[in-house]
């Protein structure tokens, strides 16, 4: 499925209109590990453009990887649910070959949902100066929906990229992307985000 018709499904929900402003906004890429390969590859293009053109925007780039170290101990609700999780430093934990974080970009690592819980990403975007976040990654209705709707009651302006961002199937990802739009964020796309960004740095 295109972005047209993403945005085009959630249009009616999807009406608050806004561009991120380029030195207060950060780029967090969600989760892109091996583990998640299948869901994430038809979207590697186009997080790879956003990266690309964060970087060249003086946008910084932030990387999350999720994975634990005992999911008896810290595991929680998490290792009831599903069972199966990311053990730290295993194959899958990696970040796929294709997204390769520069020496000064920083990987925040996780173990729930958000990327705010318990790492010190909140305490980052103060000391750089972002109250602005683009989310792009996997999973669209778990993790990267969580972080979104964490950092919108952080007081965080939130764009959520709906052709970045992936998820098992479309019926999910579609639902997230209208319950973002409703009350947390600006569903966007990535060449119009990119063109933005371009353009931006034309000025």
């Amino acid at each position: 499925m295109n972005t047209t018709s993403y945005l085009g499904q959630i249009s009616s929900y999807n009406r608050r209109k806004a561009c991120p402003i380029p030195e207060r906004t950060a780029l967090l890429v969600i989760d892109m590990q091996r583990y998640f390969k299948e869901v994430a590859e038809p979207i590697l293009d186009n997080v790879r453009a956003l990266i690309d053109t964060c970087r060249s925007s003086g946008i910084a780039c932030i990387y999350t990887r999720h994975g634990h170290i005992d999911p008896a101990v810290d595991g929680g609700m998490l290792a009831d649910w599903w069972g199966e999780l990311i053990i730290r430093d295993s194959y899958e934990w990696l970040l796929l070959d294709d997204i390769t974080p520069e020496e000064n970009e920083i990987i925040i690592d996780k173990n729930r949902y958000s990327a705010f819980y318990e790492t010190p990403l909140d305490e980052i975007f103060a000391e750089i100066g972002v109250d602005e976040i683009i989310i792009c990654g996997v999973l669209t209705n778990c993790c990267c929906e969580t972080t979104a709707r964490d950092a919108y009651v952080r007081d965080y302006r939130v764009f959520f990229v709906a052709d970045a961002t992936a998820t098992i199937n479309e019926d999910l990802h579609i639902s997230s992307l209208k319950n973002l739009a409703y009350g947390f964020a600006h569903i966007v796309d990535t060449r119009e985000l990119c063109e933005y960004l371009h353009e931006d740095l034309q000025k």
